[in-house]
């Protein structure tokens, strides 16, 4: 059976880097060590190629190679019809860091072959000792963004060299309708200027994120190497308020598969990147140029203005300054999230962190709005965060979607989005808690006795809105929103920028300087095996519990079952803010409540899987340690615990203890 020359070297790859995994070059040097000591008759000064393939076969070494390489046979596309389809893409995340994912490699694509080889210089953790093995320690994990395309490295230990060894392979040509099966050539490819996004995630021994470093990586400099592959080292610098400081480097190569035809010249690489930084960079000039006049004129217009929030320009995690615009993009999730209410349940699932500033001092908080990459993987950020990212997914699902900037009470600074009905229906929605709030505005013209509506929302000023097209500016005579009417075409109210300079600098593709929009990835957790092995662990806290007090424990396993449903429709409230199935639970529990008992129960939520941490805090309730503590005749305990998966590794987690005892008198 002959091959094209493509799928032999490809062959030839898979082929070497299962040796490599198996560490095959170290098994022969043992074996051929042996042998040389104890098969080597005094009259031989050396051994032939027959004596060492069966020194290695006796030992099992071949039968073990052969064993763990599979190759799927692949039907011609010819015999099913298939003759212009395009095969899928490679996109996957690694969701278990122990399993290795099979994707299909197409010869007549252009990919590129990154591999990180080593960390160094991470002088955080020069003192951090040896992990033993089995102990907990914390973690480093890289993330990587490349054009539509998401990926994950196993976590390794923290250390000064971090041991990542990762290999990621991603396909460079994805754009346009017939123009997947293509292949890039190099015009092509230096004409690609979306970076690879890698993101490094430390998490500590008690599963918190902590972001390391963001960085945007121009990988055409492998079009200029002769060979199609090259190595470089990678400077990470720190985020917030550390952007100015190393953070570590990391040790990559980049090769082009399969090599490219023409090789380019460093000028021309070192030309091209030049005329980008220059094309952004007169962009960005005009439309500063354009927002200083345009903020002259809101002054000029009334002198309360000058007080008011209006935040056209935020740093991100690196402290570069972009319009706020550009936080916000169309994202749609795909079948992962069905409908707006339960995006706004997703993104309150991700959890709040004010970026930290360093000595505390000053009582205020550092200003890090985070690109999206940097605030998924970290799986927390602060309320820009959220809105931005429940303001893009509400836009996806077609809502005329906002974000607001202005404060809450005590004149706390606070970002929500707001929704425009075709009815002119204002609907504000909480990104931290997924509350929806209906606004009716207060005429302040109205007679003294004339009703009006009560504001339930707890937002007290608003200073603009935004989304990826439109920044408005609120100038009407009182910022406070319960007196704010949002009729956006009226310029005596609202003081609008030009769509066009905003999409100047903010619209996909205007600038190299934005970051790539990722999409979003699937729940990287199984429900139903996360439930049953938080739960057994509630069981066995609770009985330890117990035994310090001195009180044996009895489950009564058909009571746990039947809070199944009282969890499901907790969740499903906040999903869509309707309640539903109480009537049913409340009947199920009178069937399982014998005559003359008691029955008490206690619902908490959590957004993490951590169950020493979630049992004390269910400890510090009176009401859940009088059931986990109950003293009386016949106590049967019950405990159930639902995990409900979200996207991007968020969880809503339900946990209910439940008791029923005879009441003595």
């Amino acid at each position: 059976m002959s091959l094209p020359p493509q799928k032999a070297s490809e062959l030839k790859q898979i082929i070497h880097n299962h040796l490599i995994k198996m560490n095959i070059h170290g098994k022969i040097r043992d074996v051929l060590a042996e042998t040389v000591r104890e098969d080597l008759d005094p009259g031989r000064s050396s051994l032939s190629e027959e004596d060492i393939l069966r020194a290695l076969q006796r030992r099992g070494i071949v039968d073990d190679v052969m064993k763990d390489l599979h190759f799927s046979k692949e039907v011609p596309d010819t015999e099913l019809g298939l003759q212009n389809i395009p095969k899928p893409a490679t996109h996957f995340i690694d969701t278990d860091p122990t399993k290795l994912k099979k994707t299909n490699v197409d010869p007549a694509r252009r990919y590129l072959y990154l591999q990180v080889l080593g960390g160094k210089a991470f002088l955080e953790h020069l003192q951090e000792p040896e992990p033993l093995p089995g102990q907990v320690c914390s973690t480093f994990t890289l993330y990587l963004h490349f054009r539509n395309q998401r990926f994950r490295s196993k976590p390794v230990p923290c250390a000064c060299e971090p041991d990542l060894q990762e290999g990621f392979l991603l396909e460079i040509h994805r754009e346009g309708l017939g123009d997947g099966s293509k292949m890039a050539d190099a015009t092509t490819m230096l004409s690609i200027c979306d970076p690879v996004h890698l993101v490094l995630i430390k998490r500590d021994t008690s599963s918190e994120t902590t972001l390391v470093s963001s960085y945007f990586l121009d990988w055409r400099t492998v079009l200029s190497s002769p060979s199609g592959k090259t190595s470089i080292a990678v400077e990470l610098h720190g985020v917030g308020s550390e952007c100015k400081v190393t953070a570590g480097v990391l040790n990559m190569s980049l090769e082009l598969y399969p090599p490219p035809s023409e090789i380019l010249s460093p000028d021309i690489i070192t030309t091209q990147r030049s005329l980008e930084r220059q094309k952004t960079a007169e962009k960005e000039r005009l439309f500063l140029v354009y927002a200083k006049q345009w903020w002259r004129e809101f002054l000029e217009i009334r002198q309360e203005n000058q007080s008011k929030l209006v935040k056209i320009f935020a740093q991100d995690e690196n402290g570069v300054n972009r319009p706020v615009c550009s936080y916000v993009r169309v994202l749609r999730a795909g079948r992962l999230l069905e409908s707006p209410r339960q995006a706004a349940r997703f993104v309150s699932l991700l959890g709040l962190e004010k970026a930290p500033v360093v000595g505390g001092g000053g009582g205020g908080k550092q200003e890090q709005w985070c690109s999206l990459l940097a605030f998924l993987c970290r799986n927390k950020g602060d309320c820009e965060d959220h809105a931005t990212l429940l303001c893009s997914l509400l836009l996806g699902f077609g809502l005329d979607a906002y974000v607001c900037v202005g404060t809450k009470p005590k004149g706390l600074a606070h970002t929500w989005v707001m929704t425009r009905g075709t009815d002119s229906t204002i609907t504000f929605w909480e990104s931290l808690t997924a509350h929806r709030y209906l606004h009716q505005a207060i005429d302040p013209d109205a007679p003294p006795l004339a009703p009006q509506p009560r504001p339930s929302y707890p937002y007290r000023t608003v200073g603009c809105v935004f989304n990826h097209k439109t920044f408005l500016a609120n100038c009407q005579p009182s910022d406070a929103v319960e007196l704010c009417a949002f009729d956006f075409h009226n310029q005596s109210r609202w003081k609008v920028m030009s769509e066009e300079a905003v999409g100047s600098v903010c619209s996909p593709g205007s600038a190299t300087s934005l970051p790539p929009l990722p999409p979003l990835c699937g729940p990287s957790l199984e429900p139903s095996a996360a439930s049953n092995r938080l739960e057994l662990e509630m069981r066995y806290l609770v009985v330890e519990h117990r035994k310090d007090l001195g009180l044996a424990t009895v489950w009564d396993d058909h009571l746990s079952y039947v809070l199944s449903s009282a969890l499901a429709a907790y969740e499903l409230e906040r999903c869509t803010g309707t309640s539903c199935g109480n009537e049913e639970f409340q009947d199920a529990v009178r069937r399982a409540v014998p005559d003359g008992h008691t029955f008490k129960g206690f619902p908490i939520h959590f957004l993490h899987l951590n169950a020493r941490r979630a049992f004390a805090t269910c400890l510090r309730s009176p009401f859940c340690d009088e059931i986990v503590c109950c003293r009386g005749d016949r106590v049967r305990l019950a405990v159930r615990v639902r995990v409900f998966a979200y996207p991007e590794s968020a969880c809503a987690v339900w946990v209910m203890f439940a008791c029923k005892y005879r009441s003595v008198l």
